[in-house]
């Protein structure tokens, strides 16, 4: 059976990629901080896949950093002494906050640079050279009214972006120093959002949220007054930041598609945009939330948070081309399965 090593396993979008792993069979090993996710959904994810006596056998947990070089030989050497090696590497370990990284970059360069480079000598030296990235839309030079392409100018805004850029440019060199060995794909998230359709599995930060969706979620549900959106002067149509919303289940099944390339194909370097190629603004997400779901908030408008773009949206042509994918579930969707995650979170 096939073992992949997920790093940030645990994670909003780590935990949606295990279920789809899991559903095509393949045999999975997580390692997650829990930093800013939750043993818990190791449990949702069993439900989810409805295995039981032989769980244990389909996926296992190491709490740990990727900063941890000891823990990682650990992995790497038992999986080769149960005859049964990983053969590739989902690397989502990271901190991931726009508006954090601003306030505090030398946390983020330490866990998503260094951290990545630890990860990726230890692949180096059990000869596990098959990884997947989950890079960022964040490392693109912000532009109005076009569609980014794979490449558009480089530019990242915030420490954040710059972070997921320079572990780019180092698998970069990587595969140029052995061209010949390594395969590699770099996804290009835009904004993922909703939840598994089960209502098993959602966004959960730790800490005050950053991100639209997780706030809408409290505001709607009474945790938190009303929403705050930064900026309604933004070039846009209707004043607000516009964004390319994409369904977690659709990134989760990038990934999949991402990683039968990688354990099939020859030595190559390749970078995707992950998106819908369709932009929501704030309100427009506002709106359809209201209307999906039936229900009423407050929102008021604050000035423009540092970092922000107003217009982000994939071409994600190159990927449609490339993977064995193309996202299936719109807004109407995200909002509804995102909404039904949190009903079921309160019970």
């Amino acid at each position: 059976m096939t073992k992949i090593l997920v790093t940030g396993g645990l994670g909003f979008i780590g935990s949606h990629i295990c279920v789809s792993l899991l559903e095509k069979n393949y045999n999975v090993i997580v390692i997650d901080s829990l930093i800013n996710s939750d043993e818990d959904n190791l449990l949702s994810i069993k439900k989810i896949c409805k295995f039981s006596n032989n769980f244990s056998n389909h996926i296992t947990f190491f709490k740990g950093d990727i900063k941890d070089k000891e823990l990682l030989i650990n992995i790497f050497e038992s999986s080769i002494e149960d005859n049964n090696p990983i053969d590739a590497v989902i690397h989502l370990a990271g901190l991931k906050s726009v508006k954090e990284s601003v306030e505090q970059p030398l946390e983020y360069w330490e866990t998503n640079v260094f951290g990545t480079m630890i990860l990726l000598e230890a692949m180096k030296k059990y000869n596990c050279k098959k990884i997947v990235f989950s890079s960022s839309a964040t490392i693109y030079k912000p532009i109005i009214d076009e569609l980014i392409t794979e490449n558009s100018a480089l530019g990242p805004i915030s420490p954040y972006g710059s972070t997921k850029l320079a572990v780019e440019n180092m698998l970069g060199d990587l595969i140029k120093s052995k061209p010949n060995e390594w395969r590699i794909t770099n996804l290009r998230y835009f904004n993922p959002v909703g939840a598994h359709i089960s209502g098993l599995l959602g966004e959960n930060p730790k800490g005050r949220p950053n991100n639209l969706f997780p706030i809408l979620l409290k505001v709607a549900s009474g945790e938190y007054e009303k929403l705050s959106i930064f900026g309604n002067d933004w070039p846009t149509h209707d004043g607000t930041c516009i964004r390319d919303y994409i369904h977690v289940m659709d990134l989760a099944e990038a990934h999949i598609s991402a990683l039968d390339l990688i354990l099939k194909s020859s030595p190559f370097f390749l970078n995707l945009n992950i998106g819908t190629g369709k932009g929501k603004s704030v309100l427009e997400v506002v709106e359809t939330f209201k209307k999906v779901n039936r229900c009423e908030f407050k929102y008021a408008f604050n000035s423009r948070r540092e970092g922000d773009s107003p217009y982000v949206v994939a071409d994600n042509r190159l990927a449609l081309s490339k993977l064995d994918w193309k996202p299936k579930r719109n807004i109407d969707d995200m909002c509804r399965d995102a909404w039904n995650w949190k009903f079921k979170s309160k019970k």
